[in-house]
């Protein structure tokens, strides 16, 4: 697993909704959310190539970056390291907590059980 910190996620995340992507044009879409200068994405994608994260490619005018790790297998690691982490590997502590510190909308908790149900391989309807 790929250890990402906060900041590569802004990065990947940008990456992984569109790419190949220039340092000015991440810099232009992560500017006003993070307040990051083009040093500061350029240092970001320099960390992220060192780990295997991201790749260029020689653009007319600048590097065109891709994100090298798929997204889905990403988000899933990094699920199941912070459920250990933070929950000793145990889902339903995880889902029993959120759902009682959250106010959850029923659309939300009508889609959880949804995805229960397919998991168990039931269907609504």
């Amino acid at each position: 697993m790929i250890a990402i910190s906060d900041s590569e996620w802004k990065i990947m995340n940008a990456l992984w909704d569109s790419s190949p992507k220039t340092i000015t044009e991440l810099t232009k879409e992560l500017e006003e959310s993070t307040g990051w200068t083009k040093h500061t994405v350029i240092t970001l994608l320099k960390r992220l190539e060192a780990k295997g994260a991201v790749y260029f490619v020689e653009g007319e005018r600048a590097k065109q970056y891709h994100a090298k790790i798929p997204q889905n297998e990403t988000v899933i690691e990094e699920a199941k390291h912070f459920l250990n982490k933070a929950f000793k590997g145990k889902l339903g502590l995880m889902i029993n907590t959120l759902i009682e510190d959250e106010d959850f909308l029923e659309e939300e908790l009508d889609e959880l059980y949804e995805i229960l149900d397919k998991k168990r391989g039931k269907t609504n309807g």
